[in-house]
């Protein structure tokens, strides 16, 4: 795994869960990542620029129009050097803007421009999450080439419970990983998994193999490891009607 000098963006919205973002970030640049981070005004309510201008040895951007910023263009030359970006937590309202082409601050202005991978976590009331138009706007994203990832169940910061929660640290630095820590040599490949009988020796020359009358689900898994990387699972399941005897010799 080789992350050094990698540009990440982390674009934070206005959520409680962006508290969560400083241990994003804290991660990252343990791990030798260029860390910048992008806040919308909402979010430096919850949390402060300054803390991921600590963490990250980078100005966090808030206004477009920052004169202080050391480029000419701060979103255009960001996000040339972006090789990823994470979005989260997302709000119904940023995820809306970039469904539907809106960039009228600083961090989906940079979002429009990058063409890197662009990941998303939603963290809203489970009310929210689930409202029609925010569902309608997710899979906008998702068929404009966002990977969205989806939110854990649990009590929320309302009291109420439901999916919505942000997803732990550690899952949303594992999605960076992901697209940045391993090469996609290949990316684009489809691998059939399928799953053997049981097969049982009733003697030295004799296998009895077994298929039960019930139908054989595997749930494949993004795992980050060298062999299984932007990987497309066709998962293939059968229903069997009876069960079959098959006497083979050795």
């Amino acid at each position: 795994m080789y992350v050094k000098g990698k540009t990440v963006i982390l674009g934070v919205t206005g959520s409680i869960a962006a508290y969560k973002m400083a241990n994003v970030a804290s991660m990252l640049v343990k791990m030798e990542c260029d860390v910048h981070v992008i806040m919308t005004e909402n979010a430096t309510h919850f949390i402060t620029p300054i803390t991921f201008e600590t963490l990250t040895g980078n100005k966090c951007l808030v206004d477009t129009f920052d004169r202080n910023f050391q480029f000419h263009v701060a979103h255009v030359s960001l996000a040339k050097k972006a090789d990823v970006v994470l979005i989260a937590p997302a709000s119904a309202n940023v995820i809306g803007k970039l469904a539907n082409g809106i960039a009228d601050d600083m961090l989906t202005t940079t979002v429009m421009a990058c063409t890197c991978k662009k990941i998303i976590a939603p963290a809203m009331n489970t009310n929210m999450y689930h409202n029609p138009i925010v569902q309608d706007n997710l899979k906008k994203l998702q068929a404009y080439d966002y990977e969205v990832i989806q939110p854990d169940s649990g009590m929320l910061a309302c009291r109420d419970v439901g999916d919505g929660k942000m997803p732990k640290e550690e899952v949303l630095v594992g999605y960076i990983l992901r697209e940045i820590a391993y090469e996609k040599d290949l990316k684009g490949m489809k691998v059939i998994v399928t799953a053997g009988p049981t097969q049982e020796s009733i003697d030295l020359c004799v296998i009895l193999q077994i298929i039960p009358q019930a139908k054989w689900v595997m749930k494949s898994q993004r795992q980050l490891c060298s062999v299984v990387r932007k990987l497309h699972w066709l998962v293939v399941s059968q229903l069997w009607n009876a069960p079959c005897l098959w006497i083979m010799c050795r």
